[in-house]
């Protein structure tokens, strides 16, 4: 039979172990519960930035189909190959070598995979391998979606293996017209492997699926062309037969475990593949991609939250084990003190009543009896002196920082380059055929086109050498005057009227900056204005107490409330694609912030939008209006 003084310790050792399981179960789910909010915090930023990256990797090359349209020989042989002249082979060979020629430099320069040109039939005429023993000339595409895509007038987008080698490449078609007549079909083929190699570098396991759910890329090879879903039979008959993916099994990828927790957000649990009894779970995030049906999935992985969360466990099992033998110590030590302190007032109700009942000892016995209370005295001292601990609580929660991307904007292909282009082209035709009068013409053409281009190019290198610091002084009607003349390409072919209503200010900002602002919003508003009759942008100002500030109106079409939500986004923009990247409202606005100003946007009185720039005024220009 268990006594009562065995029963004790056995109930507090109980206690004990139930308080250290239940703190480290409750640490090691909060623990566990904030790693996977981190981590998916900072997945969403990768997914974005990987994202990005496979976006931007596309739009690289979505121009060039559309280039091939400008190059005469390219159009003369689609024009000139019809049935009735099909047979004519010796008449057309030396234009199809030229097109050849041609095609070939353009995908070495622009380092694609191939380049080729069909005909309204879908077949082959010229193409950039040609001189290779598996190249594309000849060849029937007609049933390839990209080239049913732009002989309806779209723009083809298609990832497939090619049917004879099993390259993977991802296809790009735009249709060639003379006026409304589509003549044939452009198709540019690129490679994305460097995404997946961009992937493995920077250890991100993330994996891009198409539209019938077959991974497509992926940093993990062995799961290329494995599909995430399964595929009906009758499907999988017809992608044999189309050989998007030549002849690949597309075999289901294999997952242990597979939990939806969100939208978009999933936990998955992946077998290894030397020992299968050892699972590898993932937090798994996913989005779809701009202009694409395809879904890019990034696998992050929980194996160190999980660590870190019992890691969490065990030091809060430790810490509460040791808080609770420190206050059962506490408390047994207080018992003693209670022991102690009843004996001792015992002792002192005793003396009392001896020193009432002798009060004719001796000094001998006063002494001792004094001696006594001094020692009591001594006793109770150091039993006032209690040792205090202290316990210090470990935050092991550790947050990422991400720095910030740095972006740059990618200068893109401009008219006069593609004029000089055609014109040296059809000018050397011109010598050949000894029309001397035309060439001649397009020879001064070609020299003003350079010399504009040398005016221009030599604004943009003095504006580039300038400082870029976030303070200085900007004369207001300088920097107006440099953001108009980096735009005069444009205000000398688009009739817009640029009226300037603002008297003379010097802004506390630096001077490059101020116009970087400026051509910002006025090429903005000329956008706006395309196609708006009897255009025009007004530049109004108005001094307040210590700032300046400056509206850039227009009677465009205004801006949607939709838009006016995210328009100083980045990467955000209404253009095309190849119009920007949706980064100039947002430069603008932080140079603005950077210098203690603000810019806002909102309708404008003369129907369109108004972008609204407050500065701070310069020190001594402010002095001088007070």
């Amino acid at each position: 039979m268990i006594t009562s003084r065995i029963r004790k310790p056995l109930v507090w050792g109980g206690i004990l172990v139930l308080l250290v399981l239940l703190c480290s179960l409750v640490t090691y789910r909060v623990s566990y519960r904030t790693g996977v909010e981190s981590l998916r915090e900072n997945g969403n930023r990768q997914l974005e930035l990987h994202a990005r990256g496979v976006e931007s990797e596309i739009e690289r090359y979505i121009w060039l189909p559309r280039v091939l349209g400008l190059h005469i020989p390219t159009r003369t042989l689609l024009e000139g190959d019809t049935p009735a002249l099909r047979g004519s082979s010796d008449h057309f060979a030396p234009l199809r070598r030229e097109v050849n020629e041609y095609l070939e430099g353009m995908n070495a320069r622009s380092g694609t995979l191939a380049l080729y040109v069909l005909d309204i039939s879908g077949r082959v005429l010229a193409a950039s391998n040609w001189r290779r023993i598996d190249s594309y000339v000849g060849e029937d595409l007609s049933t390839r979606p990209y080239f049913v895509e732009a002989m309806n007038g779209g723009q083809g987008q298609f990832y497939g293996l090619d049917s004879l080698s099993g390259e993977p490449g991802y296809y790009l078609s735009s249709p060639l017209r003379v006026g409304d007549r589509i003549i044939g079909v452009a198709v540019v083929k690129v490679k994305l492997a460097q995404l997946e190699h961009g992937w493995r570098k920077a250890n991100s396991n993330a994996l891009v699926t198409d539209e019938n759910g077959v991974i497509i890329l992926a940093a993990h090879p062995a799961w290329y062309l494995r599909a995430m879903q399964p595929i009906s039979a009758e499907r999988r008959q017809q992608l044999a037969l189309s050989l998007q993916y030549h002849w690949a099994l597309l075999p289901e990828l294999s997952l242990a475990e597979r939990v939806a927790l969100s939208p978009g957000l999933e936990q998955w649990g992946v077998a290894d593949e030397k020992n299968p009894l050892r699972v590898y779970r993932y937090l798994v995030q996913s989005r779809t991609l701009n202009d694409t049906r395809w879904k890019l999935t990034l696998l992050s992985p929980l194996g160190e939250v999980r660590a870190a969360a019992l890691t969490h466990a065990l030091l809060a099992a430790a810490l509460a084990a040791f808080v609770t033998l420190l206050i059962i110590a506490m408390n047994e030590r207080r018992k003693a003190l209670a022991t102690k302190l009843a004996a001792r007032e015992a002792l002192e109700a005793a003396n009392s009543e001896l020193e009432r009942r002798i009060t004719e000892r001796t000094a001998d016995l006063k002494a001792s009896n004094d001696r006594l209370r001094a020692e009591i005295r001594e006793r109770e001292q150091a039993e006032q002196n209690l040792r205090q601990t202290q316990s210090e609580l470990i935050q092991a929660g550790k947050l990422a920082v991400i720095g910030q991307m740095s972006t740059s904007i990618a200068h893109e292909l401009n008219q006069p380059l593609a004029a000089l282009r055609t014109l040296s082209g059809n000018t050397v035709k011109f010598l050949q055929r000894g029309k001397l009068d035309i060439a001649s013409a397009n020879l001064n053409t070609i020299a003003e086109l350079v010399e504009r281009m040398g005016k221009i190019t030599a604004s943009l290198r003095s504006f580039a050498r300038r400082s870029e610091h976030a303070g200085g002084r900007a004369r207001l009607a300088a920097a107006v005057d440099a953001a108009l003349f980096l735009l005069h390409s444009r205000l000398s072919h688009e009739p817009v009227l640029v009226e300037q209503r603002f008297a003379e200010a010097e802004l506390a900002i630096d001077q490059t900056r101020l116009e970087q602002i400026l051509v910002n919003l006025l090429a903005n508003a000329m956008d706006a204005l395309q196609g708006q009759p009897d255009a025009r942008i007004v530049l109004s100002g108005q001094r307040l107490e210590d700032s300046y500030r400056l509206a850039v109106s227009d009677n465009g079409s205004g801006l949607p409330e939709h838009v006016m939500k995210h328009l100083f986004e980045p990467f955000f923009t209404t253009k095309p694609a190849e119009r920007g990247l949706g980064l100039g409202l947002t430069l603008s606005a932080s140079l603005a912030a950077a210098a203690g100003g603000a810019l806002s946007a909102g309708p404008s009185a003369l129907g369109g939008a108004e972008f609204v720039l407050i500065l701070p005024l310069c020190p001594e220009e402010d002095a001088a209006h007070v």
